[in-house]
């Protein structure tokens, strides 16, 4: 890798090269050219070239580049040659769909403990993973060496959450809660909400619709 900073547009779009790599090697394949990289993960392979020229990788022209060093680099790059113990607080449907989720401990991220105040939930394993009350918190952050917190309570219950991770030591959130949260400027935040991704898709087929209808009327 370079010292240059990779920009925050280029790091959203490594995890999915990083997926279409790791097909590509499953199949056998040993190189790949920008163009089928970029035809693969839905991108125009100009994009590809400059992306991939943050992580110090040219390719070879005629050959393209080598998957296995491609995938090592945006492995190095996304951090995922280390571990990242996972901690989720609010165990409800979210927060256990993600404990099941066994992608996440085969790529590094395992999730060691999970928070929530229903004390039918306290002290028992569910999905395999301990479940504590968030009074706990500190300690097993401390204990786990836990690095991400996600958070997946109600939204009304989100910020005390957030301010908890913090106060532990955590210092990377996943928010999956409807609601924005304040975090000091040292964590990093990314923030899922489905409710905004689904009126996103939904202004693009009220769009296309609306495409649809000028067509017609123009046709008539």
């Amino acid at each position: 890798m370079t010292a240059r900073p990779i920009p925050e547009a280029t790091v959203a779009r490594l995890p999915v090269y990083l997926r279409v790599l790791v097909d590509l090697a499953g199949d056998g394949v040993e190189t790949v050219s920008s163009e089928e990289l970029a035809e693969l993960a839905g991108v125009n392979a100009a994009k590809v070239r400059k992306d991939l020229s943050h992580l110090g990788s040219y390719g070879t022209r005629g050959v393209g580049y080598d998957v296995a060093r491609l995938r090592l680099q945006m492995s190095r790059a996304l951090g995922l040659v280390h571990t990242w113990p996972v901690v989720i607080a609010g165990f409800g449907n979210i927060g256990r769909a993600l404990a099941k989720h066994e992608g996440f401990r085969e790529r590094g991220f395992p999730v060691v403990a999970a928070f929530d105040v229903d004390p039918d939930l306290v002290g028992s394993t569910v999905e395999g993973v301990p479940v504590h009350h968030p009074d706990e918190l500190t300690a097993v952050v401390a204990e786990t060496g836990a690095a991400i917190g996600v958070i997946a309570t109600p939204a009304a219950a989100a910020q005390q959450a957030a301010d908890q991770f913090v106060a532990a030591g955590v210092r990377a959130l996943l928010n999956f809660a409807p609601t924005v949260l304040t975090v000091p400027p040292e964590v990093s935040l990314r923030a899922v909400d489905l409710v905004v991704e689904l009126q996103i898709l939904g202004f693009h087929l009220a769009q296309t619709s609306e495409g649809a209808r000028r067509g017609r009327r123009s046709a008539s």
